[in-house]
């Protein structure tokens, strides 16, 4: 039996020839200049960091996208490095078939905002520092005192309760961290405090809170009181 024959020597140049194709196929696209580049960001509309910014990070600070060709691209590093960005939790970056340069990007959460002097920062979704932004103030409590690593994530955790929560969101202005650990938090409407006490039993004492609040706003009592005390899990003591 003849290893070659014809139908095999048919199969081979066929073979050869899209292989040929294909290659110069791929050549071909590769050589091609991207038409531009777009940054779509996604989720919440507010934006602290501007698309242009973001931009000039995608065409790697050249002119325009349509000066890049295709094979110069890599991806995976363009994607690294808006990822290690300040304002930037994760980016997905890749080339339409129109030959259109498109970034994904997710900005960070900001869920409460550190008053440090000159040092102020966001603390956001996943407990990290993120810096303030010049193109837009997020409404987050106000937090002053000292976060380090022995309460950053206890802290964090509450400041996430609070964002995730539509009444403690828009009720909870400002949260001062006292030297013993325990917490102060002070409300948009009404001139008492909340002494909170440590960063234990957190939901049990913001249920606590939210259910006297439903109560007291009711027969407009909350006027009166000049402190609300949440330390007790077992009920809220109010002082005139």
């Amino acid at each position: 039996m003849k290893i070659f024959n014809w139908i095999n020597i048919r199969l081979l140049l066929i073979f050869v020839l899209v292989l040929f194709l294909y290659s110069f196929a791929q050549h071909r696209n590769g050589n091609r200049k991207l038409k531009k580049s777009i940054v779509v960001f996604v989720g919440e509309n507010t934006l602290f960091i501007k698309p242009e910014s973001v931009n000039k990070l995608l065409i790697e600070n050249k002119k325009d996208a349509s000066s890049i060709r295709k094979v110069e691209l890599d991806l995976n590093k363009i994607e690294k490095n808006l990822d290690t960005q300040d304002m930037i939790e994760k980016s997905d970056v890749f080339v339409s078939i129109d030959g259109v340069l498109k970034a994904l990007v997710k900005q960070k959460t900001p869920i409460a905002r550190v008053y440090d002097g000159d040092n102020s920062f966001y603390i956001d979704y996943e407990g990290n520092k993120m810096p303030l932004s010049d193109n837009f103030t997020a409404r987050v409590p106000l937090v002053s005192g000292t976060i380090n690593k022995k309460n950053n994530e206890d802290l964090a955790a509450l400041f996430r309760t609070i964002y995730d929560d539509g009444f403690l969101k828009k009720n909870i202005i400002a949260i001062q961290i006292m030297p013993n650990g325990s917490l102060k938090m002070f409300n948009r409407n009404y001139d008492y405090f909340i002494d909170f006490g440590r960063t234990m039993n957190v939901d049990k004492k913001f249920r606590n809170y939210k259910a006297f609040f439903q109560k007291a706003v009711l027969d407009s009592s909350l006027y009166k009181y000049n402190k609300i005390d949440l330390r007790f899990t077992e009920q809220v003591v109010c002082t005139k």
